[in-house]
């Protein structure tokens, strides 16, 4: 394992039905590809030692005889191989019984032998003519001639690498309550399934959609890998298929119908998983409840092998917020809307109030608040002129800012105000004797918190409420005047980060049939993001671009994502954010601004300390009613000494 990542191969060898000689030297070719690809762990499908579908000939000598050594040749090959754990199907004798197994083998030893817990004998399946279901009690087998009793069974834990690795084959996911979900309750953080389920219409579908509820629901890493190319087409087709799905994610699948030795190598996330256990009190708490049924056995590997390939073989988002699917971010996209919506419309209700005033920018927060408020207004049949658009003027509205919010409370059918802060914050510098020229904090709060005063008074003349516009992102950073635009009676962008705010309004530019309101919100997304709150350039062009001042809210985003959801450490962001922006971003720009966002993230908590409601829209939130609780002095200094150590 390096980093808290694990590498694991899916791999199909071409197989000849009860050549098991011929089916050895595929399956050895395929682990050498699978060792060079840095891979920890490989799973093979069911029976690939012999074939799936060699029916009574499993009752033959001379193909348990064949069996047997080559799995001792499959075994022998690992041993120059060492540090890398191989799992491949195989009949094996107990007693007076043949079992559908799994054999574990590393560094040239078996390690034990998992059995088949749940036989088919329905539909296409016969394998209750020719096996038995694994026995309830562990016991010890001899894979081979002179080989080293090992442990027999039907659930193992193997400690590998220092992950925990379960095993179940095939049939065993498909039943209510498969073996993986004890084996994890048990403590395996990945499930090799070996597998020869055949194809169907439909099925490919079906099957992935299990692999990864099982994955979620037992969140594991899940290995999957199926029987293909040159078993019996006899009454069946194989195609082979390879699933690794990460606690409901897919994270890698082969290419279908492929004659020849199939490989799929990928990374699965073993620190996520772990967090995601820690933090999810309910999985130990079903773990306490559940009945194993079986013993479950821990084996371990006395060899670790520090993974020597530091490129990921695994994609990692830059915008972990924003699905990657076009279909998907149609969908998502509206389902964030109507959780605004819905909270908005229950506020209201709650309330009984028929009013809103939106301070309105130009930019792209007030747009996306101006926008679901109007939805919401149509969702509860209220005339839109219910909510009262302010636009506030002051010394760095640029004519590009002001005119997009005019055009666009003007097509959506909205009231609309003007009142120019100028004076009033002129007043306020010689009130508290403060030199105009200055353009500091001072100079910069002074204006946001004016503007709050004038949203605050008319929502009182008006007897409604001031919707806030702040989002996730600014909240993370503290990107808020605190008592300025900070403050607000609901604040509905709270659980939108940035980069997802932007597609958003980018969604309604795509929606919408008014060719006005489209112009406009396509000009908002082109604008760079600014508090204009410092004077423009000469030739009128924003002077102060947020995104030059703490950097570019695409990384913010990025690190906020790994920090709340999964916890991880400085490093470990920084390893994912290379690989995300590979090519975009620099290390040391990457650096630079995680510096930047764990240093603002800790002395900025005061303002999420007293922060409006806003409803919940993604497993990221920093509500200090919900999801997120700190002390608003909090060091921050092990998280900058360890980016520190990394510059």
């Amino acid at each position: 394992m390096h980093q808290g990542f694990f590498r694991i191969a899916c791999a199909s060898p071409e197989v000849r039905v009860a050549d098991t000689r011929a089916n050895a030297d595929n399956i050895i070719a395929l682990i050498d590809q699978a060792y060079k690809a840095g891979a920890e762990a490989v799973v093979f499908p069911e029976m690939c030692v012999t074939a799936y579908t060699c029916a009574d000939l499993f009752h033959q000598q001379a193909l348990l005889d064949g069996s047997r050594e080559a799995l001792r040749l499959i075994a022998a090959a690992t041993a120059s191989r060492r540090g890398m754990l191989v799992a491949v199907g195989a009949p094996v004798c107990h007693g007076s019984s043949l079992y559908n197994c799994a054999v574990l083998l590393a560094d040239g030893m078996p390690l034990c032998a998992v059995a088949k817990t749940y036989i088919p004998g329905y539909n296409e399946f016969y394998e209750k003519r020719w096996f038995e279901a694994a026995p309830a009690a562990i016991g010890s087998v001899s894979l081979w001639r002179d080989a080293t009793a090992v442990p027999f069974g039907a659930r193992f834990i193997v400690d590998f690498n220092g992950v925990n690795i379960g095993v179940e084959i095939c049939e065993d996911l498909w039943t209510p309550v498969p073996p993986s979900c004890a084996l994890s309750m048990a403590g395996a953080e990945v499930i090799l399934n070996l597998s020869a389920s055949d194809d169907l219409i439909g099925k490919y579908a079906y099957l992935s959609q299990l692999v990864g509820q099982q994955s979620a629901r037992c969140i594991c890493a899940y290995a999957y890998a199926s029987a293909g190319f040159g078993e019996s087409s006899t009454d069946l087709v194989f195609d082979a298929k390879h699933f690794v799905a990460e606690n409901g994610h897919m994270l890698a699948v082969n290419k279908r119908w492929q004659s020849g030795n199939q490989l799929t190598v990928t990374d699965v996330d073993i620190a996520a998983i772990r967090r995601d256990r820690l933090h999810n009190s309910s999985f130990a708490a079903c773990g306490q409840r559940t009945d194993a049924g079986m013993p479950i056995v821990s084996v371990s590997s006395p060899v670790r092998r520090i993974q020597s390939c530091e490129v990921l073989l695994r994609d990692v988002n830059p915008l972990p917020f924003v699905p990657a699917a076009h279909n998907d971010l149609k969908e998502r996209c509206e389902e964030i809307i109507n959780i605004q919506v819905a909270g908005l419309a229950q506020r209201l209700n709650a309330t009984g109030c028929k009013s809103l005033v939106i301070g309105i920018s130009g930019g792209l927060d007030s747009t996306l608040a101006l926008l679901v408020a109007a939805r919401t207004f149509d969702r509860l049949g209220l005339a839109k002129n219910g909510i009262t658009g302010v636009t506030m003027p002051g010394f760095g509205t640029t004519g590009r800012t002001h005119d997009n919010a005019v055009t666009l409370m003007e097509a959506l059918g909205v009231s609309m105000r003007e009142i120019s802060i100028v004076p009033a914050v002129n007043q306020h510098f010689s009130d508290i004797g403060h030199n105009p020229d200055v353009h500091d904090v001072t100079y910069e709060n002074s204006q946001a918190r004016e503007r709050t005063q004038l949203l605050m008074d008319i929502a009182n003349q008006t007897g409604g409420m001031v919707l806030g516009t702040g989002d996730l992102s600014e909240l993370a950073l503290g990107w808020a005047t605190y008592n300025g635009d900070h403050m607000s009676m609901y604040g509905v962008n709270a659980g939108v980060p940035k980069t997802l705010v932007r597609h958003l309004t980018q969604y309604f530019a795509d929606t919408t049939s008014n060719e006005e309101e489209r112009a406009a919100l396509l000009d908002i997304i082109d604008t760079p993001i600014s508090p204009e709150l410092i004077p423009a350039e000469p030739d009128g062009t924003i002077r102060q671009k947020t995104e030059d001042l703490v950097g570019p809210y695409e990384l913010h985003d990025f690190f906020l994502y790994y920090t709340l959801r999964y916890g991880f450490s400085p490093t470990r962001i920084l390893t994912l954010a290379l690989k995300a922006f590979d090519g975009k971003y620099s290390r040391e720009t990457i650096l630079k601004w995680e510096k930047t966002f764990f240093r603002r993230f800790f002395t900025q908590q005061f303002k999420r300390s007293c922060l409006p409601d806003g409803p919940k829209v993604g497993s990221v939130c920093l509500s200090p009613r919900g999801d997120w609780r700190m002390p608003s002095d909090a060091s921050s200094a092990l998280w900058l000494k360890e980016l520190e150590n990394l510059s």
